[in-house]
């Protein structure tokens, strides 16, 4: 047997045990992932629960109408994390991710960045802004957790494919879930207005629009029906379909 056949039956040999390292590892990787959604957005929920607990407790000022809709835009909100962190428990496991870190920094900080905006100063506004910021926030973070809940377990804070989910709002607009967010996160935006606060949001909606790029790619690549699903469904604005699939398979 020559040397070249010695080598090629070794390399045979080893190539099954390099694919269970690399599956094991894809597990390991999986999991701390979850973990970390599920802490992190476990941790934003309980945060809300408490808030609405503070709220419950000053009983007396819940007869002022912006009282009750502060609450109820908590509500919404401490539910749509709940159910992201436990969707985050029963999703599927990825069948493609996208390569490389730009995918995955503007996935997570499109995600995390608007919780910056909690930190700034309530801005002084009148009673009209007042009512349609908090309400922004709750048609938002409601409409999120309906999103949500249609979605399940293809769930995917990174830019990776488990499911292809075409029906409910997924079949108005290709990203639902972004519009639903958006909305939620400029209401909060008018709550703390300044220069600051709007440089963040515009930072953040950029991100978004990466983070769609770099997910359309992935679906694209995993399910090659994505093509027709995408041709026929506007891509954020219902009923408006100039933003076509290849803003997302140009790059």
């Amino acid at each position: 047997m020559t040397i070249e056949a010695l080598e090629r039956r070794s390399h045979d040999a080893a190539a099954p045990e390099c694919i269970a390292k690399s599956w094991r590892s894809d597990i390991v990787l999986d999991w701390a992932s979850r973990i970390a959604i599920i802490v992190g957005f476990s941790g934003l929920a309980v945060l809300n629960i408490v808030y609405i607990q503070q709220g419950i407790v000053d009983w007396q000022d819940l007869d002022h109408p912006s009282r009750l809709l502060a609450i109820a835009a908590r509500v919404g909100t401490a539910m749509f994390l709940a159910l992201v962190a436990v969707t985050t428990l029963t999703r599927l496991r990825p069948v493609a991710k996208a390569q490389g870190i730009r995918p995955r920094v503007s996935a997570l900080l499109g995600t995390f960045l608007c919780t910056t905006l909690t930190f700034l100063p309530p801005a002084d506004l009148d009673p009209f802004s007042a009512t349609l910021s908090t309400i922004m926030v709750i048609l938002g973070t409601w409409v999120a957790f309906v999103v949500l809940t249609w979605l399940g377990p293809s769930i995917s804070i990174m830019p990776e494919a488990r499911q292809l989910v075409t029906t409910g709002p997924y079949a108005i607009v290709r990203h639902p879930l972004y519009v639903s967010e958006a909305l939620a996160t400029l209401g909060i935006m008018i709550q703390v207005f300044s220069p600051l606060a709007a440089l963040i949001v515009a930072l953040q909606l950029l991100l978004q629009l990466q983070r769609t790029k770099h997910e359309e790619k992935v679906l694209h690549t995993a399910f090659p029906e994505y093509g027709e699903y995408a041709a026929r469904t506007p891509w954020v604005i219902p009923g408006w379909r100039k933003m076509p699939l290849s803003l997302g398979l140009s790059q």
